[in-house]
């Protein structure tokens, strides 16, 4: 029976590591449309999100059939856990992308306010936040998923800079409000993609250790 509950175990925290990766892919298709308007691609991120969905729905079935079938100790309990809580965190992160995407192929259709150089930034620093919390959760090293969730400091800097650098260009010409708006709301999509990384990373602690805080 362990070993068959250790098989579905790793089966289903692998679909989670899985799920995380599809999302990270978004995230350079996503900068394409807004960052070098390849509209074009809004379709590619679409369909990476619909594999998103299907994931979450596998993998929250596995999960309660563990919990029916094995009836699971404390620890691989907590990591059931954490893997059906974090899968709502993660689908949010496919819809927030899809949002960016969107709202780059509409930006594409004028000219740009400016150069998007803070929110390249928070796409390129989110892909490295995915990447090292997939290494944190498979690794089960508290540390990594700590230094994700302080990663998170910068993406948070960005979209304060980002938003004061906008109210500045509607205040210079209130023709900018409209576009201005809309990177605004590119940023707090990014800007929760993020936090919801960083709701995953803060997980790993009691998953690993049974405790809440150092």
């Amino acid at each position: 029976m362990r070993e068959a509950l250790e098989t579905d175990l790793r089966a289903v925290l692998n679909g989670a590591l899985n799920m995380l990766a599809t999302v990270e892919r978004m995230l350079p298709v996503a900068a394409d449309v807004l960052l070098r308007e390849q509209v074009e691609r809004v379709d590619e991120v679409k369909a990476l999100d619909r594999e998103v969905d299907a994931q979450e729905a596998q993998i929250e079935a596995e999960c309660l059939r563990i919990i029916a079938l094995h009836q699971p100790v404390a620890r691989d309990l907590r990591m059931v856990a954490l893997i059906l809580k974090s899968l709502s965190d993660i689908e949010r992160m496919g819809d927030y992308v899809v949002h960016v995407a969107k709202d780059g192929a509409e930006l594409a259709q004028a000219p740009a306010l400016k150069r998007y150089v803070n929110l390249s930034r928070m796409m390129e620093r989110l892909g490295e936040m995915s990447q090292n919390l997939r290494t944190a959760i498979a690794e089960r090293d508290v540390a990594k998923a700590e230094a994700t969730t302080e990663m998170d400091d910068e993406v948070d800097d960005l979209y304060e800079q980002i938003q004061r650098e906008l109210v500045t260009y509607m205040l210079e010409d209130p023709r900018n409000i409209s576009k201005a708006l809309m990177l605004m709301r590119v940023g707090r999509s990014l800007e929760r993609v993020g936090d919801h990384m960083e709701n995953v990373s803060e997980r790993v602690r009691y998953w690993v250790t049974g405790q809440r805080e150092a």
